[in-house]
């Protein structure tokens, strides 16, 4: 009776201190070896640092390399790659190759091991961040920072997540036309012209069709253009449109609303709160924060508060966050809420990677712009991220931004589907503002006067969203009113032509 096949196993009578499987993992590599065809069902999945045995990985590795050069993988082929490899003659040299595909039966449930490696691994991993958990958790030194350390677990876990689950985004002719049909649908049902998500302002909708799934807007301007209040405002505007929709009993798929996660970086979220509420009650912000209100403002408050309560805006202002750390809080919400749309205020403010991040500050934009645009593709929401520009602007005669004074990294446009920019004309002219005349003023400074007040009244109150760059459709700019009193943007009404109601 002929001796039975001698295959790395894990030791009798010993309990493995990891989960493995390592007959599966030859099985598998015989099912490879005996028809190529196995290696393309697997290799979208499995990697070699799946495989606990760091022999079967380097075959595993040596079997892809050749099929993908359209070689032949098989013992014989392979045979000249492990040669000289160390471990593989304490198996008795590349001999123990063939004894891999000793048994054809493996390429009936060949996929079945694949899987099955791919999830001991992912437990391996998971052991691997719960040890590192549990070590960094014993220290107690006044260095540690616990919060830090559970940004850093989550991110791992993650990680681990992420490790090898993509099995491909391919999509057959038919699957995609589909999902287009529905958008075609879905801009129907909303009157036409909207297939994304709302930003509440009918122009604006009428130029991009709504914030588009898996888009990465930027929005950008200098300080003081009101881009933080526009954002919050598009914020309020899908949230509330989602509200109402569902009150109405209209189906969430069919719904131009969203729920919204709000990353204020900068203020606090009682702040961001407060904006919201000036908007919705009229009364200004300053009157809000210093208790200038009346009876009835007060009334209007506590009315716009309660007709606010259940709005599903949720408001993250932690600051300094990573750009993981910021992934991982949008995938906890999308879990939780189902978050439709995502804003963050503002870029700069975002950090990025270690290794990145040491002195290169292009680099790290570059990096953290890349890590938005691969949110919005991975959570399949709209993502508006708001970017200071450059000192530029303020040099030239003409004020109004153009791409190239994106700060920092000429990434930011690169990764962007869409760049918005805002621009008040009042804001600059008021800086332009001649002394008041008086009887003495000549009949020079009583003209500049009267010129400016003209001017001013033709432009007070009005901005401009410059769309600078849109993959899916062309650029321009639009009008819009802006009440600083109150911090809100809205629809420019022109005598001329009114707005389409599809907002």
């Amino acid at each position: 009776m002929a001796d039975p096949i001698r295959l790395i196993t894990a030791s009798d009578g010993e309990q493995p201190e990891l989960p493995q499987n390592i007959e599966a993992e030859a099985a598998l590599l015989g099912a490879m070896m005996l028809d190529n065809r196995v290696a393309e069902d697997v290799m979208q999945k499995l990697r070699s640092e799946h495989f606990y045995e760091p022999v079967h990985g380097r075959i595993y590795d040596a079997i892809l390399k050749l099929v993908t050069k359209n070689m032949i993988a098989s013992p014989v082929t392979l045979r000249p790659m492990f040669e000289g490899d160390e471990a593989m003659k304490d198996l008795g040299g590349p001999a123990y190759l063939a004894r891999l595909t000793g048994s054809g039966a493996a390429l009936i449930a060949a996929r079945d091991f694949a899987e099955q490696i791919y999830e001991l691994a992912m437990l391996r991993a998971l052991i691997g961040v719960g040890r590192e958990l549990v070590t960094k958790a014993m220290d107690t030194s006044d260095e540690v920072n616990p919060k830090k350390q559970i940004e850093d677990a989550e991110v791992a876990l993650y990680r681990v997540a992420e490790e090898g689950g993509e099995t491909g985004s391919v999509k057959s002719f038919l699957q995609a036309s589909r999902v287009a049909v529905e958008m075609a649908e879905k801009a129907l049902n909303a009157g036409g012209g909207l297939s994304g998500v709302t930003t509440g302002l009918t122009t604006l909708n009428s130029r991009i069709g709504g914030l588009h799934h898996s888009d990465l807007i930027i929005l950008a301007g200098r300080p003081g253009m009101g881009k933080t209040s526009l954002a919050t405002n598009i914020a309020f505007n899908a949230a509330s449109r989602w509200q109402r929709d569902m009150e109405d009993g209209i189906d969430p798929k069919k719904s131009v609303g969203a729920k919204v996660a709000f990353f204020s970086l900068e203020m606090a979220a009682d702040q961001l709160a407060t904006r919201i509420l000036s908007e919705q009650s009229g009364i200004s912000g300053e009157s809000l924060r210093m208790g200038k209100i009346s009876q009835q403002d007060f009334r209007n408050l506590a009315r716009a508060s309660g007709e606010l309560e259940n709005l599903p805006l949720y408001i993250d202002d932690t600051p300094g966050l990573t750009i993981a750390a910021l992934r991982t809080r949008a995938r906890r919400l999308k879990r939780r809420h189902d978050i439709g749309f995502i804003v963050i205020d503002y870029l700069q403010l975002l950090q990025g990677s270690g290794k990145s991040s040491d002195g290169n500050r292009v680099q790290e934009i570059s990096e953290i712009s890349r890590g938005l645009k691969t949110l919005a593709k991975e959570l399949n929401v709209p993502v508006i991220a708001l970017s200071q520009l450059s000192r530029a602007v303020e040099s030239r005669e003409d004020k109004r931004p153009q791409l190239s004074d994106l700060r920092e990294s000429g990434s930011i446009e690169q990764d962007a589907d869409m760049v918005w920019f805002v621009y008040r004309e009042d804001y600059y002219h008021s800086f332009k503002k001649p002394s008041e005349p008086n009887a003495n003023s000549t009949a020079q400074e009583h003209d500049a006067w009267n010129a400016w007040l003209q001017e001013d009244f033709k432009i007070s109150g009005l901005a401009q969203l410059i769309i600078a760059k849109q993959r899916h459709g062309a650029t321009g700019s639009i009008k819009m009113r802006f009440d600083a009193k109150i911090t809100r943007f809205g629809d420019y009404i022109d005598d001329n032509r009114l707005p389409e109601q599809y907002n």
